[in-house]
């Protein structure tokens, strides 16, 4: 049996069901529901055929060569549909909830499938969905601090004791400097962080405090939902003030044991920031090891322009918290004994 369902309720109700993308490789890799299985009934090239076809007004011709293309691809899913839907029953979509998606979900009928779900203007409902999600208010507390901090260790810290977070540069993967990219895995599309951002808040209370690290609108190429951004500028933010020294020696442990080729290229990546002579010492003091050096000039840098923006919030929403050292454990537990 097929049914037609909106975008909420499968959300509400049918989430732990196998979901079916059908779209091409190249909108899947764009942006896809989190978990979501892609069988692209057309390639990327087959889809613009089709396309093509169908604008030039040969809907009819259009149509049959759809299923020309797709028909050996259905029959390959039915052969192996134990593995992707063991229990008989698939939430399927396509781009619009058109032609494609309703092509899947009734050879899928048709083949023993016992249930069978289309989710109404597909994927275009679940973005649309995704983007309003970020207008829901949340009991954000904001976890700011000059460089080297250890705001994200922190947060993971919080974790452990029970609390609520939102990694949001593990979403991203990046760390949020010119250095963040160093060593993570390949940026996903922004459409796809949103896509995954909403994952991780359909797993939380609203009701109880949420732990994010501050962040510009921006986390390397990937940008923040303008909506979610603007929730956090209005949120408490909590300022960690750490000795420079200490901040120093955690940014050296943590950037000292990758390749020089690498931190050297972001540096260059500073230099109208800098300007010329701060690049030249730190590419003359990261050629001699000297790490702490490099850390020094890098938190002149950085600090100036986390102020500024630091600045820029409402007064009576920041909470400075004086902090001896750079032990995640030990300030995660401080953060935890402050009143808001």
């Amino acid at each position: 049996m097929i049914r037609y369902i909106p975008v909420d309720l499968w959300q509400k109700e049918l989430r732990t069901l196998p979901v079916i993308d059908v779209r091409s490789p190249a909108e899947f890799s764009r942006g896809h529901i989190p978990g979501a299985i892609n069988i692209p009934l057309f390639t990327d090239d087959e889809r613009t055929a089709v396309s093509i076809t169908y604008n030039q007004g040969a809907k009819q011709k259009a149509i049959e060569l759809g299923y020309q293309i797709a028909q050996p691809k259905l029959q390959w899913f039915i052969a192996h549909s134990s593995e992707t839907a063991p229990d008989g029953e698939a939430v399927v979509h396509c781009w619009r909830g058109g032609m494609r998606s309703n092509a899947f979900a009734t050879v899928l009928d048709n083949n023993g499938f016992r249930k069978v779900w289309v989710i109404e203007n597909g994927y275009k409902a679940y973005r649309n969905h995704v983007l309003a999600s970020f207008e829901n208010p949340f009991m954000l507390r904001v976890l700011g601090g000059y460089s080297g901090s250890g705001k994200t260790e922190i947060l993971h810290c919080l974790a452990k004791k029970g609390q609520q977070i939102i990694d949001l540069e593990g979403l991203a993967n990046h760390r949020g400097s010119a250095f963040g990219g160093i060593d993570m895995p390949p940026q996903p599309t922004t459409e796809q962080f949103e896509n995954d951002l909403l994952c991780v808040l359909q797993t939380l209370d609203p009701n109880k405090p949420v732990w994010i690290e501050d962040e510009s609108n921006a986390i390397g190429r990937v940008n923040l939902p303008g909506s979610w951004f603007a929730q956090m500028s209005r949120s408490p933010l909590i300022f960690l003030n750490i000795p420079v020294h200490q901040r120093v020696k955690h940014l050296v442990d943590t950037y000292a044991r990758m390749k020089q080729e690498h931190l050297a290229e972001s540096i260059r990546k500073l230099t109208k920031r800098l300007g010329y002579d701060q690049t030249r010492i730190a590419l003359e003091a990261l050629d001699k090891d000297d790490f702490q050096r490099v850390a020094e000039i890098m938190l002149y840098f950085y600090d100036k322009y986390y102020l500024k923006g630091s600045q820029k919030r409402d007064p009576s929403k920041v909470v400075e918290v004086v902090l001896n050292s750079v032990n995640h454990e030990e300030n995660a537990a401080r953060l935890l004994q402050l009143s808001f």
